[in-house]
């Protein structure tokens, strides 16, 4: 298995991954983070929604970074064209794990569509759609 810093471009204070669990088929991924205290997304024990908009694309980052590793390709960098239809249903909180499944939902030349699913402990906490573009 792969260090999360070899399938993301971030480096500290801003990697917002722990870890990438793996694919389920070509078109679904997982990933995982654990919020600390000293995470730049938190405040007063609780991670804005930008933290958990940051962690969503940087899932979908580790999933293109797996793939490309696998390939033995570099690990292009992504950029976020949009973010649709987000839902934070519940801010998650200092050592809350979050796991995250990312769906491709369509791809198109270097553009994805994705949709992501954070949960908690088995609960939903936050739903998106993300555009997200690869610099080729």
């Amino acid at each position: 298995m792969y260090k999360i810093s070899e399938l993301i471009p971030q480096r500290a204070p801003i990697v917002m991954v722990d870890e990438f669990l793996g694919m389920e088929g070509q078109n679904v991924s997982r990933s995982r983070l654990t919020v600390r205290a000293d995470n730049i997304f938190v405040e007063k024990g609780v991670m804005d929604e930008c933290g958990v908009i940051e962690h969503i694309a940087q899932s979908a980052a580790a999933r293109i970074g797996y793939i490309c590793r696998e390939a033995r390709k570099e690990v292009p960098l992504g950029y976020i064209g949009s973010v649709n239809d987000f839902h934070l249903l519940a801010h998650p909180k200092v050592d809350d794990t979050i796991e995250t499944i990312i769906e491709i939902v369509q791809e198109v030349f270097n553009i994805s569509l994705i949709e992501a699913h954070c949960c908690v402990d088995g609960n939903c906490i936050a739903t998106c759609r993300m555009k997200i573009y690869l610099k080729q």
